[in-house]
């Protein structure tokens, strides 16, 4: 158990002493996860409200489609977007492979099936007087999409809450298609599976610790907007 002891002393050390490599890492994880959820944010809450407002022939199936893909192996969403990315597929000119655009992309797939589902539900549980009067007031179809959103804004959060703890934990996608390359496309995940695999635990500890330290504030943001939906 010495060794276990002797890399969270050095995990502390790396953090506090700022440690350029470790905090590489945690950049790079920080801005490609804000691109996803952002991204998976302004596509998913419009398909949400519409997979949850609207009634069509086939939305049963749709939903199951959505309900599905919320288990989709973060390491098939890798291999699909790096045979669309590598050069000799269809978006190899674009230059998205081993980059962190390229990673957001990867991520956004796999954000975007839970801001759809939660956005969907929070919609089907508004109170229907509330779309009746909206309609009543002579709202187009962007007014209503707007209002009805700002009035679950709450169930929003929670779903971007969500859809960013299960993006900054993800290895499959950043390996894949960012390629674990230093200081430019290494994140918290592939680091710690790197240097561990390497014997470096101190490093893989601080990686760690942060990742715990991120999940635990998103945990708290939940909690927070939860009471304050109730």
């Amino acid at each position: 158990m010495d060794y276990l002891l002797s890399g969270l002393i050095q995990a502390f050390e790396l953090l506090f002493k700022g440690d350029p490599e470790t905090y590489s890492a945690v950049k790079t994880t920080v801005l490609a996860s804000s691109l996803s959820v952002a991204a998976s944010m302004v596509i998913g809450s419009p398909l949400g409200f519409c997979l949850g407002y609207a009634r069509f022939p086939g939305r049963r199936s749709v939903r199951v489609v959505v309900d599905t893909l919320l288990s989709l192996p973060t390491v098939v969403i890798g291999l699909l977007c790096y045979a669309f990315m590598s050069h000799r597929g269809p978006l190899g000119h674009l230059g998205l492979l081993f980059t962190i655009p390229g990673m957001a992309v990867g991520q956004t797939i796999l954000g975007l099936p839970i801001v759809v589902a939660m956005t969907a539900t929070a919609v089907e549980n508004l109170d229907d007087r509330l779309k009746q009067t909206i309609l009543t007031l002579g709202a187009d179809p962007r007014q209503l999409l707007l209002t009805s959103l700002w009035e679950a804004r709450f169930a929003l959060a929670l779903a971007g809450a969500a859809a960013y703890g299960r993006i900054v934990s993800e290895v499959g996608i950043s390996m894949m298609v960012g390629g674990n390359i230093k200081w430019h496309t290494r994140t918290i995940t592939t680091a710690i599976a790197l240097e561990t695999g390497k014997g470096q635990f101190a490093m893989g500890i601080a990686l760690g610790l942060i990742l715990l330290a991120l999940a635990l504030m998103v945990n708290v943001a939940m909690s927070g907007l939860k009471r304050l939906s109730e």
